[in-house]
């Protein structure tokens, strides 16, 4: 009896212990399940809320408009284009595939008659384009013809001292210049599009005005008797910081993957070149190729000059509000950030052809970095943190450069004086230099020497100088002096990138000369 009863209780004991593995095993189970459903929770979750948030704002911008439409207008359009592209994006993402099974013939049956066809509408716009210059532009003045003799000049200079001329590539090059010509035809001579920018450049303008309360807090009531110190560079500082949280937003990077597409698809140019160049129009020489920094080491010759060429090429958007507090309309400003980025990409292909074979694909160059930040606070913190170096670095070169600046007017008196030339200056020799590059941009001939003067300034020292000088922005280059392609992004092309800048700072003045004949 005693061996059964121990037998019984050690197949209990036996039992008892099977039974606790079971339940051990169904929490385990379970507890791999928990994380699955919280997920889907979470995500379920996550919808309601953005659902509960679009319905709102919907029904906000409907009752907007029903109260006063013509009020309620720029809301309702920004509004239908948000939803035009948010529509397109998934459209496109889910039937990408069928869509290019559908469209293959008719790309098969257009390569096969390319070769022709692409010289018939050559053709025909370039016939458009004489005569808008006959019946439109003509009329407006001799001197309006000017500026398109100067456009053919640059452009034939710039085919002249070509990296190579024997293989360039005229694609990029009639495109941008095109698209460079469209763009401002739509921007400056339609009634809807120079409304629309003058409208984006006064919100622009009310959005930035902002600052002040940021300025006058910290330097006091009379912060403007120190205008640029106080009222200018803090601009810098907001504008930063504001582009910092759209960064996060990623909506920056939305918006310039789109115009990116519209310059690759259009100009033929690589997927890093398109992407950059467009960043260009919103974010500054040092910021922009951040956007593909992982690319970087890959990027053939011709592509990295393109890169810096952008930069120099376009307005910095964290020194756009200085601009604009210096007085200058700031749709002028937005609208020659926008055109000079397709003339850009045009004049670095023809300067630096390219030789090689581009390494990056259409899909890799368009998955940009994000940004670092964990949320929106800390992105605008890091903004406003990242801005000190480029304030500083402003204000030392403005007062490096004008004090240079002096005593070299000062030095080439004393020369000149020696030939009973005292009126010898900097200005002087610069208006003797560049005049003709003034007046083939389409300026008067009394004003020529006076635009040349500002080009030798923005060229030898940078446009804060020229502003100083007559508080007018003949060239929208990068603030401080030339800024190329940071080094540490790609170290490896450390080496191309001194290489490769003198002639990006050329061309990228060139575009900006081609902006002014086409304005």
């Amino acid at each position: 009896n005693d061996e059964d009863g121990f037998g019984n209780q050690n197949t209990s004991g036996n039992d008892h212990s099977l039974r606790n593995r079971i339940v051990q095993n169904r929490e385990h189970e379970n507890g791999k399940q928990v994380p699955g459903k919280d997920v889907e929770h979470k995500t379920t979750l996550r919808y309601i809320i953005w659902g509960i948030l679009i319905a709102g704002y919907l029904a906000l911008v409907i009752a907007a408009c029903v109260m006063n439409f013509h009020r309620a207008l720029p809301l309702f359009v920004i509004t239908v284009v948000a939803i035009f592209f948010v529509v397109w994006d998934h459209f496109m993402a889910k039937y990408e595939s069928q869509i290019a099974r559908f469209l293959s013939p008719g790309q098969r049956l257009l390569d096969s008659h390319w070769f022709w066809l692409k010289w018939v509408i050559w053709g025909c716009l370039i016939l458009a384009v004489i005569l808008w210059l006959v019946f439109d532009t003509a009329k407006l003045g001799q001197q309006q013809l000017v500026s398109f003799g100067g456009l053919i000049m640059y452009t034939s200079l710039t085919f002249l001292f070509s990296k190579h001329p024997t293989k360039v590539y005229w694609r990029p090059v009639f495109w941008g210049i095109g698209l460079q010509f469209l763009l401002g035809l739509l921007i400056l001579r339609t009634e809807p599009g120079f409304m629309a920018f003058d409208w984006l450049g006064k919100q622009v303008q009310t959005f930035l005005g902002y600052t002040d309360a940021g300025a006058s807090f910290v330097f006091g009531e009379k912060y403007t008797d120190h205008f640029f110190a106080f009222k200018v560079l803090p601009i810098v500082i907001f504008f930063s910081t504001v582009m910092s949280m759209l960064y996060y937003l990623g909506l920056m990077q939305w918006i310039i993957r789109k115009v990116g597409w519209v310059m690759l698809v259009t100009m033929g140019t690589s997927p890093v070149e398109s992407v950059v160049a467009s960043g260009n129009i919103f974010v500054g020489q040092t910021e922009s190729p951040l956007l593909v920094r992982p690319y970087l080491p890959y990027v053939t010759k011709s592509e990295l000059h393109a890169i810096m060429t952008a930069g120099f090429s376009t307005i910095a958007g964290s020194v756009l509000g200085a601009y604009i507090s210096f007085g200058v309309s700031s749709s002028h400003l937005l609208t020659a950030s926008v055109m000079s980025a397709p003339a850009a990409l045009a004049i670095s292909k023809l300067f630096w052809p390219e030789t090689e074979t581009p390494k990056i694909n259409l899909k890799n160059a368009m998955k940009m970095e994000n940004g670092d930040s964990r949320n929106l606070l800390e992105a605008a913190t890091q903004g406003a943190s990242s801005s000190i170096s480029l304030v500083a670095n402003i204000a030392v070169n403005l007062i490096a450069f004008l004090a240079l600046l002096s005593f070299m007017n000062s030095a080439l008196s004393w020369l000149g004086n020696m030939f009973d030339y005292p009126q010898l200056s900097f200005e002087v020799i610069c208006s003797y230099i560049f005049m003709p590059f003034a007046f083939m941009m389409g300026v008067d001939w009394q004003d020529s020497f006076m635009v040349a003067k500002l080009i030798g300034y923005k060229t030898f020292f940078n446009e804060f100088v020229a502003y100083q000088q007559l508080s007018k922005l003949i060239h929208l280059r990068q603030a401080g002096g030339p800024k190329f392609v940071d080094g540490s992004m790609a170290p490896s092309r450390k080496r191309d990138i001194t290489a490769g800048a003198m002639r990006a700072l050329i061309a990228g003045t060139i575009a900006c000369f081609l902006t002014a004949c086409i304005a």
